[in-house]
């Protein structure tokens, strides 16, 4: 099973916040995820929240990341 680090979509039509998952890279972008790292909200004044903890386990197994996850990751100053 390779996991992957992606956001999901939730929220409303011109709403969106992104919970970041790990994820089984099989399955569907707001379909079954392993394990809720944070959540990434564009609009809010609190816009990234991940647990530093949960994230580095993850890579330090082998996990990839999706382009945004990275770029989210690096700001946070975990990757």
């Amino acid at each position: 099973m390779a996991v992957t680090l992606r956001m999901a979509r939730h929220g409303t039509k011109r709403r969106p916040f992104y919970p970041i998952v790990a994820a089984d890279s099989r399955a569907k972008r707001d379909g079954r995820f392993v394990e809720q790292l944070g959540v990434y909200n564009p609009l809010g004044e609190t816009q990234l929240a991940i647990d530093e903890e949960k994230a580095k386990k993850w890579l330090a197994v082998g996990a990839t990341t999706s382009a945004t996850v990275a770029s989210l990751l690096k700001r946070a100053g975990i990757k």
